[in-house]
């Protein structure tokens, strides 16, 4: 049964056991599961951070209600403030948490550590063995004198390697008070001198045959040339006391630090009750703690492991430690240098992909549960090592879910621009396609992507904001959230707010409710079918390590802005496509996905696996576009004579977002406006699906009913007529057989009575709901913010509407509010809005003679908290107020 009772979807499992572990079904029904949605039904996909800190018992029971309560079907424990983990408390408290999940039917996810991010294993490598611990290549160079001169250097001044300087106070604090332990296997490896602008083989003279003795002797040749000094080390970085993401040892460690625990006391409740583990943010941890924008050649270590000087053997030989100079060195034959970076990174991503994420997920399926978590991806971190995995899709390779987050302004309405610390285009147009793409390419993610989301955006961000972002994830092919966060500590938490509950303290935890069944629907839906998108980017990881390459931002924003949907594919898909799935014979597939184009964005460096497949490409009659030769800008009007999909809004709009998802039986459409005004106008849906036939209707997945579809037909084009505002979206399904006569009331031409006047206004704090006190006549727009700019909680407006006669349809409208707006006529609920324009069908409510109109608005918590900051975020009713009225 569905969290509110509603029988599940037909699935089919990854192993028949007691302990299943459920995917979502390969057929795929578009009418079914509109039918199940207007029923009442929908699938959980929400699974928000419960934050244990070691409450009491009474605590954890409430807020599980809560959730549970705000259409949630499932948390996601994270124990990183418990005191206790591992310990008879915290095995306590998770008793408690499952108790309350299994009497409510919720499902339980755990993150993997004690500690953020993934990887601390618990404490357990401040004692594991030197060898599995974290390893680091540092270099620091040595000017060589003047050709033909003799080069001597005393040995005792090139033993110790570069010192780990912390550059800020969270890195200070972590060297000295997390990670008190000193290695002691540190060792000088290389002595290697480079020629400025040379080649191989004469560029690069190897002298670490010197090491042990007194002296370095070293005759220079002809030319410019430096020594580069290399040592390994385990001294260097903030976490060194986390496991080697590269090294299958060392990652079993936390498998056997925190998941073999846990199943060996919850067992039967795995595949039931406990569904998966979430890695949060893990890291190869080389260099300073985030560092962004810095491409291999100017990090000042590398990440390092038994294991890569393995493959680097396999592929130079005993000398491979002369090419390592060339991860850093920019004054070198470029593609001698290429071949080592990419080599060396190869090396790494792999390693991270088959004994990190493999080995977790191979775990976590065997134990009949899933594996799910995201790692860094700002900034394009995504495709390097330091904060990050070196590359997503390997990075994430072992889990059932693609993911992804987004934190603290990352994503916002406008923010589509770069900034000078944040490339808003990158947030925009590539984060959310990352987890989008890989859900649809890789076969193990069943077509499941998952986003952390809300979190750290302050006390500022409500529903409003949030529904902003849940369309901007939604519109883009997420499917799965992980709202961030539920804590228990005592408000204020001043921990990444806004925290949704906060003890009763958030005004808008209905709101929150309300919104977070909207994304059940709407995941629901969009999850009953396949993802269309006909062109490929490719995902430039290997052009990135190699050299310089255009970011994807640039490819990707103008295909977004001319609504055509596109996919990142990694170059594995042809290196690897047993993996993938990938089939060439009639062009380009990919897990059963059908491309008409491949985009290249421009590079210094292709990886080899798809130079090696463009002419054959290119056979097949994929077009091949390379962005270093068309302008991107260009290239969407390119796509578009060339038959590739888009809905071809007229008139055109740059801030007009859409998604189509094909099922077997129908099709569904998503709009989202992400701009500042209303469009209105017409998209042509004819030729977007193999059957054009059957009927057309509009979902609304707020109100959950149906609304007629006004079609147009134009030369030979089947086009829809679209009203899309800001902040809202737009659902059109297409199904072979019609749809229940489950329509909702058509709108009118009324007589629009104002409504701004007659108001007495009252407040009360959401903890002292609904005990609302101080009240005044106001007229509106109210100026509530500036009379009490310290004020969060419900503001209520009250006053009476005399009917002489009961109307056909009677419509409240108001134009603008801060934020969640619920309204009540004769005491009885007409529901919740979060998104101007607010608009209530109020008709059934009213009676004859007086009625009393009474509407609620639901602050942030930002004022409240601001601090010596003065907010300018509204508060109350900011717009007008009116009544659309038409007596038959």
């Amino acid at each position: 049964m569905g969290s509110n009772g509603v029988p599940k979807q037909a699935y089919h499992t990854a192993r028949d056991s007691n302990r299943r572990l459920y995917f979502r079904r390969s057929t795929c029904m578009i009418r079914e599961t509109t039918e199940k949605l207007l029923s009442g039904g929908w699938d959980n996909r929400i699974l928000p951070f419960l934050w244990l800190r070691g409450e009491e018992e009474a605590v954890l029971r409430e807020y599980m209600r809560v959730i549970h309560d705000a259409n949630i079907g499932a948390v996601c424990v994270e124990s990183r403030p418990h005191p206790d983990f591992g310990g008879p408390r915290w095995w306590h408290d998770l008793d408690v948490i499952l108790d309350e999940a299994r009497r409510m039917g919720m499902k339980v996810w755990l993150l993997d550590d004690s500690h953020f991010p993934t990887g601390f294993a618990d404490g357990k490598m401040a004692d594991a063995p030197e060898e599995l611990c974290r390893q680091e290549l540092v270099y620091r160079t040595v000017s060589c004198p003047s050709s033909g001169e003799e080069m001597v250097v005393d040995m005792a001044e090139l033993l110790p390697s570069t010192p780990f300087v912390p550059n800020s106070e969270m890195e200070e604090y972590d060297v000295r008070h997390r990670n008190p332990r000193v290695y002691h296997d540190d060792r000088l490896i290389g002595l290697v001198a480079v020629k400025k602008n040379g080649s191989l083989p004469d560029g690069i003279v190897d002298l670490s045959g010197q090491i042990g003795q007194d002296e370095l002797r070293f005759r220079v040749p002809d030319g410019e040339w430096t020594l580069y000094v290399l040592h390994l080390t385990r001294n260097r970085g903030a976490r060194r006391q986390y496991i080697n993401m590269m090294s299958a040892e060392s990652c079993r460690i936390l498998i056997d630090a925190v998941y073999e625990p846990i199943w060996a006391h919850y067992a039967d409740d795995f595949g039931k009750t406990i569904v998966g583990f979430f890695s949060d943010e893990p890291e190869l941890g080389n260099g300073h703690l985030y560092e962004m924008r810095k491409p291999i050649w100017q990090m000042e270590d590398q990440a390092w492991s038994a294991e890569v000087q393995e493959i680097l053997t396999d592929r130079y030989g005993d000398g491979w430690i002369a090419r390592m100079p060339l991860l850093w060195e920019q004054e070198f034959d470029s593609e001698a240098a290429a071949d080592v970076r990419l080599c060396y990174m190869d090396a790494v991503t792999r390693l991270v992909e088959r004994n990190f994420s493999e080995q977790m997920g191979n775990w976590c399926r065997e134990h009949g549960v899933r594996y799910i978590g995201h790692l860094i991806e700002d900034e394009n971190q995504h495709t390097r090592s330091g904060c990050s995995l070196g590359h997503y899709f390997r990075g994430l390779g072992g889990q059932d879910m693609s993911g992804i987050d987004v934190i603290s302004g990352q994503v916002r309405p406008g923010g589509e621009v770069d900034e000078e610390r944040r490339s808003g285009r990158f947030f925009h147009f590539v984060l959310a396609r990352l987890a989008g793409s890989q859900a649809v390419i890789d076969p193990l993610k069943h077509g499941d992507s998952m986003c952390e989301i809300f979190g750290a955006y302050g006390w500022r961000e409500g529903v409003r904001l949030e529904k902003y972002l849940a369309d901007h994830m939604l519109v883009r092919g997420i499917n799965h959230f992980v709202p961030h966060a539920f804590s228990m500590a005592k408000y204020p938490d001043g921990d990444c707010p806004p925290h949704f509950y906060a003890h009763g303290h958030n005004p808008q935890i209905r709101h929150f409710g309300a919104l977070m069944l909207y994304m059940n629907r709407v995941s629901t839906l969009m999850g009953a079918g396949e993802p269309v998108a006909e062109t490929a980017v490719l995902y430039g990881a290997e052009s990135d390590w190699m050299g310089r390459c255009m970011p994807p931002e640039d490819v990707s924003e103008p295909l977004a802005r001319e609504q055509i949907s596109y996919d990142f594919i990694p170059a594995d898909v042809f290196s690897r496509p047993e993996r993938y799935r990938t089939d060439l014979s009639d062009g380009l597939s990919v897990n059963g996905r059908r491309y008409r184009a491949l985009i290249l964005p421009a590079c210094e460096h292709l990886a080899p696996a798809v130079k090696d497949v463009l002419s054959e490409l290119e056979k097949k009659n994929v077009l091949i576009l390379d962005a270093g030769k068309t302008d991107p800008a260009k290239i969407p009007a390119i796509l578009i004579r060339n038959g590739v999909e888009s809905p071809s809004p007229i008139p055109a709009n740059r801030d007009l977002r859409s998604l189509h998802v094909r099922g077997v039986d129908g099709d569904v459409w998503m709009f989202v406006n992400e701009g500042k005004d209303v469009w209105s106008g017409t998209v042509d849906l004819s030729g977007t699906s193999p059957d054009p036939g059957g009927s057309f209707c509009l979902y609304d997945a707020w109100e959950n009913g149906l609304r007629p579809a006004q079609t147009e037909q134009t030369d030979g084009e089947n086009r829809l007529r679209l009203t899309v505002e800001p902040l809202h979206s737009m659902i059109v399904v297409r199904t072979v057989d019609a749809l229940s006569d489950r329509f909702l009331p058509p709108p009118f031409a009324g007589r629009s009575i104002p409504l701004d006047d007659g108001w007495m206004r009252s407040t009360c704090r959401a903890i002292e709901y609904p005990r609302f006190e101080n009240e005044k006549p106001v007229c509106l727009p109210d100026r509530a913010a500036e009379e009490m700019p310290r004020f969060s909680g419900f503001l209520r407006y009250r006053r009476t509407l005399t009917v002489g006669k009961v109307p056909f349809r009677a419509v409240l409208s108001i134009t603008d509010a801060y934020e969640g707006v619920e309204v009540f006529v004769n005491g009885r609920s007409l529901g919740i809005r979060i998104a101007p324009p607010f608009r209530f069908e109020i008709g059934d409510a009213l009676r004859e003679g007086e009625n009393e109109l009474r509407i609620e608005a639901a602050t942030t918590l930002e004022r409240e908290n601001a601090g010596e900051v003065t907010p300018d975020c509204p508060s109350g009713i900011n717009g007008r107020c009116s009544l659309l009225w038409a007596e038959e």
